[in-house]
């Protein structure tokens, strides 16, 4: 189950953003031991502070086991404010039609349920969710910033990074920046390459004409 958490239910999911920011510390700084901010056993940054929209995945017990998070390019964004170089002088996007995803994450166990080409349901999932948010706002891309063994996780799942600039090494990860397109096409084959037969969000999704 994908939750959709606006700011205006932030009270509501408290203890569900509890737990987000503790999955995001064990991805981000125990796994993959990157360079970020931590509360104690949390994992939040800047860009947490600006009333992000966040999807997250929520297990039949109700454990967070992924989770991501959005933010209009119209704003402070971490494209343009903190990996700019990934730009390559291109302009960062700054447009009601796309918005930017960071942190995504997933936190699950080896016999999780999968997808095809080895990927898990609960990956899956975001991604349709994610799809599913951007049609519900006419998004056209979302852009985001990812390392390049996520963009290889990308194009297996059928959603291909359209990069902007080569990749670069920032602290120990091989940075890239791209585009994710926003597609009822596209939303067709992540359901079907997820085995999901319903749609991800748990909050319904209205979505506007073709």
């Amino acid at each position: 189950m994908i939750q959709l958490i606006t700011p205006p239910s932030y009270g509501e999911f408290s203890s569900t953003l509890v737990e987000m920011y503790r999955m995001r510390h064990r991805v981000f700084k125990v796994r993959l031991a990157w360079d970020v901010q931590t509360s104690g056993d949390m994992e939040m940054d800047e860009f947490d502070a600006l009333h992000p929209i966040y999807l997250t995945q929520v297990s039949e017990n109700g454990r967070v086991q992924g989770s991501v998070r959005l933010l209009p390019s119209l704003g402070p964004t971490m494209l343009r404010d903190t990996f700019s170089a990934l730009l390559e002088g291109h302009p960062a996007p700054s447009t009601p039609l796309v918005w930017e995803s960071s942190r995504f994450a997933v936190d699950v166990a080896t016999d999780a349920p999968k997808g095809d080409h080895g990927i898990t349901r609960a990956a899956y999932e975001l991604f349709a969710g994610m799809v599913e948010f951007g049609l519900s706002r006419q998004l056209t891309d979302i852009v985001t910033v990812t390392d390049v063994r996520m963009e290889r996780i990308l194009r297996r799942a059928g959603w291909p990074l359209r990069r902007i600039g080569n990749p670069s090494t920032i602290g120990n990860t091989l940075a890239v920046a791209g585009y994710l397109e926003i597609s009822r096409d596209t939303l067709a084959s992540l359901r079907r390459a997820g085995g999901l037969s319903a749609p991800a969000l748990w909050t319904p999704v209205i979505f506007t004409a073709a």
